[in-house]
């Protein structure tokens, strides 16, 4: 017995192109504002600018990284794979919180350097401010829209990878603050702000390893008390207990127990429990596979229902 909805769902077909799509738009205008950043860093003799650019560059790696999860995460379900392949994306969403964790190791590392052997002032322009002005403008764009995009389609991928190019808009400000530092003779501010931004790093790297862990620890999706009360709406259906819900938060998988009158047929018990794994998937999108285990409604199986109640389980 099991209800799973079907894998050609023409909605899943189109968030997996739109999830392509947003990657590959935002991919080429990381890699524009990264080439951006490090030509003029070379020009003028900015090392922050540089590093800044190399920051970028780390975006356009987390796009292609996206790419190749969504393109594995889309493979159909197969034998050694029968629940699909779609923590691939949360896979993919993990190796961006690494990727991050990594700019901030060595935006930190660089400040500290500074900090404590000191560089050379690099030659601050207008044009300076022009770039990273410019660059800031066109990485909040993306964040925005990227995010936005990601909440709608429930994609953590592109969720992940906005807090990724949202932490290059704080990396930028930093270096915006040192540039006007060095312009005021003030070189050590720089270093100062780079610290503060690799924080900031740090924890855009924190929330998403901890938006993969939600998924790779099998966290419940779904409060089990809204399935049961959805079940128990089903003609027939007596009582439901030992919910269970895990996976992405746009495929969610659920297992419980529905409790029938122990003195119908095998077909009739098999039909309500049929109908309750329906109503889940209809009640809730996000559901793409049901399984309900039927019980004879006694004083046993009551007894059960009531424990799970009384410990707040259902």
């Amino acid at each position: 017995m099991g209800y799973r909805r079907q894998s050609s769902d023409p909605r899943s077909s189109e968030r997996t192109r739109t999830v392509r799509r947003v990657l590959w738009s935002i991919l080429l205008l990381n890699l524009a504002v990264a080439v951006a950043k490090l030509a003029w860093g070379v020009v003028s003799g900015s090392v922050a600018m540089q590093a800044d650019g190399f920051h970028s560059l780390f975006d356009g790696a987390s796009n292609v990284i996206g790419l190749l999860g969504t393109a594995l995460a889309a493979r159909p379900a197969d034998r050694e794979h029968p629940y699909g392949h779609a923590k691939y994306e949360t896979y993919a969403s993990a190796a961006i919180g690494a990727m991050l964790a990594l700019a901030a190791y060595n935006v930190g590392g660089t400040a500290i350097r500074e900090l404590v052997s000191g560089i050379e002032a690099a030659n601050v322009t207008a044009v300076s401010f022009g770039i990273m002005i410019v660059t800031i403008c066109v990485n909040i764009g993306v964040t925005v829209y990227e995010r936005r995009v990601g909440r709608r389609l429930g994609s953590e991928i592109l969720v992940a990878d906005a807090s990724h190019t949202l932490s290059d808009v704080f990396v930028s400000l930093g270096v915006i603050g040192g540039l006007i530092a060095v312009r005021l003779g003030y070189p050590a501010a720089d270093p100062i702000i780079a610290l503060f931004v690799a924080v900031s790093i740090g924890y855009a790297a924190y929330k998403v390893f901890r938006q993969a862990s939600e998924t790779l620890s099998d966290t419940a999706r779904i409060p089990a008390a809204e399935i049961v009360d959805t079940v128990c709406r089903v003609p027939g259906v007596l009582g439901c207990h030992s919910v269970r819900t895990r996976g992405l938060p746009t495929e969610v998988c659920v297992d419980l127990h529905v409790q029938v009158d122990g003195k119908l047929s095998v077909d009739a018990a098999h039909e309500i429990a049929e109908e309750a794994e329906r109503a889940v998937a209809d009640a809730f999108p996000q559901v793409i596979d049901v399984i309900a285990h039927v019980e004879p409604y006694d004083a046993y199986q009551a007894e059960k229902t009531a424990r799970e109640i009384d410990a707040g389980l259902t």
